[in-house]
């Protein structure tokens, strides 16, 4: 007996460690709208790196909040121990229907858990379950006021008013040049503590490109700071970047947002012995829900002075730099031309001008390559084009010295950067595009010429017959394929010439490259990469069919051009819909996965339909 004990005890010593760590959530499957419940995910281990669902159709009051409970006991001299990790949230059910809380993760002795999902039914709760629960409320009250003296006393919240909480908003210039980068702040002021705050409303930057510089930020920064003779707490909730894309007064809407704020419960003076303990050290704190709004901002926008015929449209502090990778490559193979601009301003919607590249290259379009970064100081870092090149024929070759200009807002004027111009010699290669060198040509002639061959006959030739119709026919088709090649020739001459054709035939072609980069965003949860892309593919659509400059295009342009065009009022409608659509979308709460492919649908219709 004692054997079999023995054998049993090292058995469960041993399968203990082997018992499969799990995450199970804890939550109610019916609530009624109004309710607070909370929702637990509690892991048999400790756990760490733990990250939340996204609790669609719900408000998120307060959470994660982590605690940890461990265990020991002995038996048969042997001792063990467990542990519990529990993550807490509290939820409150504001709309009917039945919703899903998604899996959440979290990592335990190096291994990954997740929970189920766990489905609530949301109901509103009738006349009578309303009475019902107003009953129950009134006996709970009464059993506690049987035991709890302070039960008997009713509670009232201290009121929060404009002075002792409030946000704000700050643009750090609001006389900018278009173009120019602005870094607006949004804060909440307080001298209430605050357990947390939402979102409800971002704002709606119309002629504004929008950077959200607090999207990797993981604590809210908090600081002291008088305003008007008084001592605040100061939140700073939101940071973003801004770039006018058009000259005037521009007008940045206001952001909405809830805040849970702490304040005493206040207890009301009766006259019985129970006022003695009316100080504010026995006061309960309370979570009360306090709406607060920014005022709207306006911003004067200064034009670009005289811009020069080189002016690609960046704005800011830059620098360039770039070249060929080799100096001496044979014909037919490749080389290429990196050219790196790097700084901080609106890299995002800077197109520089293509270097002059020999016409007996062959070019390809550029590969672009972004490692642009986003802190609290706005956008910065650099973008790399690289241009994969084709020697056609061999010979010595220059690439011209390229010209970058852009807008300095500090000195207000043009600066001009260069790339210094470079050769490149280009020797014969093993195909047949090399040049003609007539003394590697050059063959003995001693085979080429034969004996002459034994004739009968001779007659004597009449003067027209060598002009047959074979010749007539033969010498028609050279005078057409000449006058041909000559109207070809003056066609393309004139369609490189026609830039407006040219950006025109190419629309479609860089919108479909657009797209599909977008298409490689869906689902990675890289929103800033993707909206990136589909600013890019609709814009530069636009731009590129109807002709209009990167700098010069909002919303107001392309209505104006969609208008003289005389593009369809349903259509015009349609494609102002959209651009409305991609600004809400990309800062608008709710399902980021579900309000992408929406828009990657509406843009992919309406660059077809253009």
């Amino acid at each position: 007996m004692k054997r079999t004990t023995a054998i049993l005890t090292l058995l469960l010593l041993a399968i203990g460690p082997l018992v499969a760590q799990e995450m199970t959530v804890q939550a109610p499957k019916q609530v009624y709208v109004g309710d607070n419940f909370t929702v637990r995910f509690v892991v048999n281990d400790k756990a760490n790196g733990f990250r939340g669902p996204d609790f669609a159709g719900f408000r998120v009051y307060n959470g994660p909040s982590q605690s940890s409970q461990t265990s020991m006991s002995f038996v048969n001299g042997q001792m063990s121990h467990s542990s519990t990790t529990t993550f807490s949230y509290t939820l409150g059910a504001t709309e009917e229907g039945t919703f899903t809380i998604g899996p959440a993760s979290c990592t335990a002795d190096g291994r990954k858990l997740s929970s189920p999902s766990h489905t609530i039914r949301v109901e509103k709760m009738t006349a009578a379950q309303q009475q019902q629960r107003q009953q129950q409320q009134q006996r709970q009250q009464q059993q506690r006021q049987a035991y709890d003296p302070w039960a008997q006393q009713p509670q009232e919240a201290s009121t929060v008013d404009e002075k002792s909480l409030f946000a704000r908003a700050s643009v750090s210039n609001s006389n900018p040049y278009q173009g120019e980068q602005i870094i607006i702040t949004y804060k909440v002021y307080s001298q209430i503590p605050i357990r947390q705050y939402a979102i409800d409303k971002l704002p709606g930057n119309r002629g504004f490109w929008a950077e959200d510089l607090s999207a990797d930020q993981r604590q809210v920064k908090q600081y002291e700071e008088t305003v008007d003779g008084r001592q605040y707490m100061v939140f700073e909730i939101r940071k973003g970047a801004l770039f006018a894309q058009e000259s005037g007064r521009l007008t940045i809407e206001p952001l909405d947002l809830n805040v849970l704020a702490m304040v005493r419960a206040q207890r009301r003076r009766t006259g019985s012995i129970w006022d003695i303990f009316d100080d504010p050290f026995f006061n309960m704190a309370q979570a009360v829900e306090y709406p607060l709004h920014t005022r709207a901002l306006t911003v004067n926008v200064k034009p670009l002075p005289n811009q020069p015929d080189d002016f690609s449209g960046a704005v800011g502090k830059f620098t360039v730099k770039g070249g060929l990778n080799l100096d001496r490559v044979k014909a037919n193979e490749a080389l290429t031309y990196r050219l790196t601009v790097s700084g901080s301003g609106n890299l995002m919607l800077v197109t520089p001008p293509t270097p002059q590249f020999p016409s007996s290259f062959e070019v390809y379009d550029p590969q672009i390559e972004d490692n642009i970064k986003r802190s609290d100081n706005g956008v910065s870092g650099s973008r790399t084009y690289e241009w994969v090149l084709i020697p056609r024929t061999q010979g010595n070759y220059t690439i011209p010295e390229y010209r970058f200009t852009y807008f300095d807002p500090t000195t207000q004027q043009y600066t001009t950067l260069t790339v210094a111009a470079q050769q490149v010699q280009v020797d014969k290669g093993s195909g047949t595009s090399s040049a003609y060198n007539p003394k590697e040509d050059v063959r003995l002639l001693n085979q080429d010429i034969n004996y002459i061959h034994p004739m009968g006959k001779l007659k004597p030739l009449r003067t027209t017959d060598h002009a047959g119709w074979p010749f007539y026919l033969v010498a028609v088709l050279i005078a057409l394929g000449a006058v041909a090649a000559v109207v070809i020739g003056r066609k393309r001459q004139a369609a490189q010439q026609d830039v407006a054709g040219l950006r025109l035939k190419r629309a479609t072609r860089m919108a479909q490259k657009r797209l599909k980069k977008a298409a490689a965003f869906l689902g990675t949860g890289d929103t800033n990469r993707f909206y990136e892309e589909i600013y890019k593919a609709i814009w530069g659509c636009l731009a590129d069919k109807y002709n209009i400059e990167l700098s010069q295009l909002n919303r107001d342009t392309v209505s104006h051009c969609l208008a003289d065009k005389r593009v369809p009022a349903e259509q015009q409608e349609r494609i102002m819909k959209v651009l409305q659509d991609v600004d809400l979308a990309r800062f608008a709460p709710g399902d980021a996965e579900a309000q992408k492919q929406t828009i990657y649908t509406e843009a992919l219709m309406m660059i077809a339909e253009l």
